[in-house]
């Protein structure tokens, strides 16, 4: 036997699965076919974040006079923009990187292909080179939904349409943008190329934006998006592509959307093809690997994390899974618990979420009290934010007067969601969050005020 551990794809998911693994003392061998890091590091979280950052300091520049702060000739060079989002990915990648080989993993770059088990164990082939293990740790992650849409072939082929890979890679700044899917990549590069100075079409085929956001949380977030000038089309369709154009249709009529460039995000898919899952006979569909709470799949010494099992496809969930996989293997009782997994986007408000909305848990029979207050009641918030629209939703258990749902707009709701998450993990009752002191002045206390509004 090889190793005792392999892992394919060095995303989150992947490389954290092999950093755990070699730190507790299991040769490991980690095996990614493009760059360490995946997705997040690569053309996902972080790179957006990037970009995010520089066109929220432009947009407070330009909006200074409202503090009394004066700016002139305010300016954002894209490209530098750009250049700056690669070297802070080359700085994640290279501490990414330094921890695998810290903790005595072994890495190689290539395409692996799962060739069943022999007497060594599972094998797994890179080229023209076998390994054997004893545990297998499947991270092979997601790629972009190209549907099937009159034209689109032909657009991608020139340019004109763009996945999130290509559209972070930019180096000039479209005029007009027609940015296919209302969900996260679709609104954060929304916010990004709004803010710096193109006109954006959001197209979106359901009857919101944000996915699964709360309603309420949406509103603000659709507000912040029009305050921007950014043009939202829900329930409409892109039905065909032409260079220049995007066809869509909305209650049975069509029209057309001018632009110059087009960025499709509709979703992801599990990437469960061609990497021999058939050879172990692992359970698999087109939305991903069917695994346990422990991430094991029906194969013994087969698990499977982040986006390739298709449950949430974020990077702090594929994080946590490779913990919860790991954890198994060295017989450790932690399984994965999905009631306090957050959610955010980080749109001009930013938004999160955690647990449940008050229609879910109304859907699960669960008798609800709602806390709802601007975050003006925070006085950090309202000193920080001129205008600001921003809300808090707490929901609660009426009869057990615990917290199981939270939802922020505003602030850095995306920070201040893991406090919420925490009151939910622990089912503290009502009384012990009164008791808790929240520092002042801060935007946290916004949630302490939505703790005592509530009529428990």
């Amino acid at each position: 036997m090889d190793y005792e551990e392999i892992v394919i794809g060095g995303g989150p998911g992947g490389y954290l699965a092999a950093e755990r693994a070699g730190q507790a003392g299991l040769s490991t061998l980690l095996i990614e076919n493009a760059h360490v890091g995946g997705t997040c590091l690569n053309e996902g979280c972080i790179p957006t974040k990037t970009l995010l950052r520089s066109a929220k300091l432009y947009k407070s520049c330009l909006e200074g006079s409202a503090y009394g702060v004066s700016c002139k000739d305010v300016k954002i060079d894209h490209r530098f923009v750009v250049e700056r989002k690669r070297k802070v990915t080359s700085n994640l990648i290279s501490g990414v990187t330094a921890s695998l080989r810290a903790a005595k993993v072994k890495t190689i770059n290539g395409t692996a292909i799962i060739k069943g088990r022999n007497s060594d164990g599972i094998v797994v082939s890179v080229g023209d080179k076998d390994f054997s293990c004893r545990n297998l740790i499947i991270a092979s992650g997601s790629s972009p939904i190209i549907p099937n849409i009159q034209g689109l072939d032909k657009a991608m082929e020139s340019g004109f349409v763009m996945t999130s890979t290509g559209i972070l890679e930019l180096d000039s700044v479209p005029e007009t943008l027609c940015i296919i899917g209302g969900g996260v990549i679709g609104l954060e590069m929304a916010t990004y190329f709004a803010m710096i100075g193109s006109k954006v079409h959001v197209i979106e085929a359901a009857d919101k934006i944000a996915g699964a956001l709360d309603k309420d949380i949406a509103a603000v977030i659709q507000k912040g998006c029009q305050d921007l000038g950014i043009d939202i089309h829900v329930d409409t369709k892109a039905v065909a592509f032409e260079d220049g154009t995007v066809t869509v249709s909305k209650d049975g009529s069509e029209t057309t959307v001018s632009c110059d460039k087009v960025l499709l995000c509709i979703g992801r898919k599990a990437n469960v093809q061609n990497i021999g899952l058939e050879s172990l006979g692992i359970p698999y569909s087109v939305n991903g690997i069917k695994v346990d709470e422990y991430c094991l799949t029906g194969v013994p010494n087969v698990y499977a994390v982040g986006d390739c099992t298709g449950q949430n496809m974020q990077a702090h969930v594929a994080y946590r899974q490779a913990e919860v996989a790991i954890g198994a293997i060295l017989g450790k009782n932690d399984p994965m618990r999905w009631a306090c997994v957050p959610g955010l986007v980080h749109t001009e408000p930013e938004a999160a979420f955690v647990g449940l909305s008050d229609a879910e848990a109304k859907e699960a029979g669960i008798d609800t009290v709602v806390s709802k207050l601007s975050m003006n009641f925070s006085g950090l918030y309202l000193a920080e934010n001129e205008g600001g629209t921003g809300i808090i939703k707490l929901v609660f258990d009426r009869k057990k007067k615990t917290l199981i749902g939270a939802q922020i707009a505003g602030g850095p709701a995306s920070d201040l969601i893991t406090i919420c998450g925490m009151m939910i993990e622990n089912q503290l009752p009502v009384d012990r969050m009164k008791e808790y002191v929240f520092p002042h002045p801060t935007n946290a206390e916004a949630i302490r005020e939505a703790i005592f509004a509530a009529k428990l």
